[in-house]
């Protein structure tokens, strides 16, 4: 509800509405990029917050792929992989924010790539966050940037000069 409409911004705000409202219904996958600082990370994680006061009970988790990253690490130290696969299989909605940082990271591409199917197979939502849209994306499998991009691909721009006033009116208030 504080996320500031722009022309920058609309269409990403409305695929977002309506995957909270709707998840796994509609643009599944929804990949959300654009450049540092334009509301990504607010925008997935309102997501999150509208698709459980929605439906309550839904399982949602919202990570940054670094943790992630480190989870996984743990989870091969500690002999806990399975208990790691079946946390993230088991969600309604995943919300998996800077996907980009998977780029290099060839064994974490391949759980996200499994998890990704798994979920996708049994209609649950996800939805990813990036600095560059999954073609841009360097060095990534092949297969995983298929998966990213075979949903809706929206973006955010950098607002314009009404939008910047929108929101530095509501922070100073």
């Amino acid at each position: 509800e504080n996320f500031v409409v722009g022309e920058s911004n609309r269409f990403a705000v409305a695929a977002a509405r309506s995957v909270a409202e709707r998840p796994g219904a509609n643009y599944n996958p929804l990949f959300i990029y654009g450049g540092v600082g334009l509301g990504k990370t607010h925008l997935a994680q309102a997501i999150g917050n509208l698709a459980i006061a929605t439906k309550p009970g839904l399982k949602v988790y919202y990570t940054a792929a670094d943790d992630l990253f480190l989870e996984l690490i743990q989870a091969i130290e500690k002999n806990t992989r399975l208990e790691f696969k079946n946390k993230y299989r088991g969600l309604d909605l995943l919300l998996l924010d800077d996907i980009h940082y998977l780029v290099g990271k060839e064994r974490l591409q391949e759980e996200v790539f499994y998890i990704f199917n798994s979920l996708h197979d049994t209609g649950s939502q996800i939805v990813f966050t990036s600095d560059r849209p999954p073609q841009d994306l360097p060095a990534l499998e092949g297969r995983l940037a298929s998966r990213l991009g075979s949903g809706l691909v929206v973006d955010i721009q950098p607002p314009e000069l009404e939008t910047r006033i929108a929101i530095l009116k509501q922070k100073a208030a």
